[in-house]
């Protein structure tokens, strides 16, 4: 299969978070009704000096910043932002000083509408760097979008994004199972012996 030239990102979609707890990485549940995605990558620079003049600098991805705005459901919010129902009678969670959200796996398709191609975007270790929002409109013509936003920082590997192009893979596993419990070692090629 050649390799995809041009992708143009029309739509996101298919949204899941897979968070952990006790360390243990969870199957993935479906994140909501995306409206928008965003990022930025926080970069260090590394700064080489000569004399006290600036000769050279390298700049290394550090951290991605993210915005996500949807419609999310309920377990998916408690987990992101650290809503507990310990000690509380069933039916019942609070938010509070104690509160603090679950690690978690980002992933989502991003769609070109035009190629007809489908690309799988994955964040493998974030955290929720939002406080819980509250927001009700009565009368509102439109149901607003919660906005999220979460740090994307690197994995054991030093990666931070990962992508693939559906239509590029040999290896179907890695479709099938990027929403549901995706890590390095599904991704990561196996030399041979």
């Amino acid at each position: 299969m050649p390799e995809i030239e041009q992708f143009d990102a029309v739509r996101i979609t298919n949204a899941s978070i897979q968070v952990f707890e006790g360390g243990t990485q969870q199957t993935g549940t479906k994140f909501g009704c995306i409206g928008q995605l965003e990022g930025e990558t926080e970069l260090r620079t590394l700064i080489k000096r000569c004399e006290g003049y600036e000769v050279e600098n390298v700049s290394k991805p550090d951290k991605m910043n993210m915005t996500v705005s949807a419609h999310i459901p309920v377990k998916v919010a408690r987990d992101l932002f650290g809503l507990s129902s310990q000690d509380l009678k069933p039916g019942v969670w609070s938010y509070g000083t104690n509160s603090k959200g679950k690690k978690f796996i980002f992933t989502a398709d991003i769609v070109d509408e035009f190629q007809d191609q489908v690309k799988l975007v994955a964040f493998a270790n974030c955290r929720s760097t939002t406080g819980l929002k509250l927001m009700v409109e009565n009368g509102a013509d439109e149901l607003a979008e919660l906005e999220i936003e979460f740090t994307a920082m690197k994995d054991d590997t030093g990666q931070i994004y990962y992508e693939a192009i559906i239509s590029e893979l040999t290896d179907q596993t890695i479709k099938d199972t990027w929403h549901k419990t995706f890590n390095r070692a599904l991704v990561e090629e196996i030399p041979a012996p």
